[in-house]
């Protein structure tokens, strides 16, 4: 942390979109940026090709300079955004400009990746992969109830994309109960599935996640690969509140200051031969 300034008249990225234009600035670790979207923009018409998704998973924090903005949640419920609105919007949302003036507002949340462009062809890439899930849902549901565990499942899944962006990653999917995040370093990827388990905390659940760590494609939509499979496989055999990793992230992890023990060898349904594991100690439940 350094005292700083960054202009958007000189930003460090421009994206274009349909009817849209994101000027990014970086701050060190944290992404500001200035979206300006078009009368008709419409994030289902215009970014949803981009993103690949249903609705926009990205949460929003920010303020209107001007326009007018409406946000839609997938439950239907509206919230109408002007100039001088503080504003926060969960994922899981569409989102239009309403009226004849440019909506123009400013985003401290989502702005690492969100409205970037993805070459439309497969792209193989290095990567290291978070797989999380929420322990004993299907328990926690029932004793809910439907409406209240779907508000709960939101709420974790905001907190789970904020500690994934903190730590230079990207929200691949939410799984229903859990999240797939693709990160590019071994140690990012672990201290954000400790960040992720944390906030997790703060909602009285506990989590479970698996690190993998190898080449994965990346398509318009998703990351599919061996090492997508084997995240999985391995976050299936972890216990409430355990991160375990593999070998392949071990090695990565070298002089990385995190601690680990041996959580023994498991056959990883349909991976072939059992692989040992490791799991993070607790003395690093904090390290976000």
């Amino acid at each position: 942390m350094r005292l700083q300034r960054r202009r958007f008249s000189e930003p460090s990225d421009v994206r274009t979109i349909p009817h849209g234009r994101i000027d990014v600035v970086d701050l060190d670790d944290t992404v500001v940026g200035r979206m300006t979207y078009e009368p008709g923009w419409r994030w289902s018409v215009d970014v949803k090709p981009i993103a690949g998704t249903d609705t926009c998973q990205y949460h929003h924090l920010g303020i209107t300079l001007a326009g007018r903005l409406r946000a839609q949640m997938a439950d239907g419920t509206e919230l109408e955004l002007g100039p001088g609105d503080v504003f926060e919007i969960p994922p899981g949302h569409d989102a239009w400009v309403v009226g004849e003036e440019p909506w123009v507002s400013v985003d401290f949340e989502a702005m690492r990746t969100f409205g970037r462009q993805r070459d439309t062809r497969d792209e193989r890439v290095l990567a290291t992969m978070v797989f999380t899930d929420i322990v004993d849902s299907t328990r926690r549901a029932s004793e809910l109830g439907a409406g209240r565990w779907r508000d709960l499942v939101g709420e974790h899944n905001r907190k789970a994309s904020a500690a994934i962006d903190r730590h230079r990653g990207r929200l691949v999917k939410t799984t229903g109960d859990g999240v797939l995040a693709q990160f590019d370093g071994a140690e990012r990827a672990v201290r954000g599935a400790v960040a992720i388990r944390d906030a997790a905390h703060g909602l009285g659940l506990e989590v479970r996640a698996g690190v993998h760590s190898g080449e994965v494609q990346l398509t318009a939509d998703d990351v599919r690969g061996i090492a997508v499979h084997t995240a999985a496989r391995i976050m299936a055999v972890a216990g409430a509140d355990e991160i375990l990793v593999s070998a392949t992230v071990m090695d990565l992890l070298e002089g990385s200051g995190l601690t680990f023990e041996d959580a023994g060898v498991h056959a990883l349904k349909g991976l072939g031969e059992a692989r040992r594991l490791y799991r993070l100690t607790e003395l690093e439940r904090g390290a976000t």
